[in-house]
This record gives structure tokens, sequence and C-alpha cells, in this order.
């Protein structure tokens, strides 16, 4: 598979994830909330680190420069 995440996009993600967490940690969010947000944030970590994003590709996103 062909990586589609550009680096800014990736750093957001990675920052979108450790916010969901300082906010568990925190108490601020919890329930049923806290543990959709858990599961966004692993995601987010998860497709950060293998630089492709799901749906992206039925989407034709690219965020990442061209390799030419």
């Amino acid at each position: 598979m062909k990586k589609n995440m550009g680096i800014v996009d990736r750093i957001i993600r990675v920052l979108v994830a450790v916010v969901i967490a300082i906010c568990y940690f925190m108490n601020i969010i919890n329930g049923m909330t806290a543990t959709i947000l858990l599961i966004l944030a692993g995601v987010f970590i998860f497709t950060s680190l293998i630089s492709i994003c799901p749906l992206y590709m039925p989407l034709g996103i690219k965020t990442c420069k061209n390799d030419k």
C-alpha cells in the first residue's frame, strides 16, 4: 500500500491523540465518550505510524508529497 499521509497530517493526529489521552487521565472525559475517543486516539496513533489512512483511499485524498 502506498503512503497517503504527509508529515503535518501525522503530527496533527498524534497531537489530537495526546490531548484525548490527557483529558481521559485528568477525568475531563469519562464513560462512553471516553471509550469512543480513546479508540479514535488509538486509530490516529496507528495510522500515523504506518502513514496510511484507509478513509483517504476511497476519497482519493493524499496529503503527502509525490515522489517523482
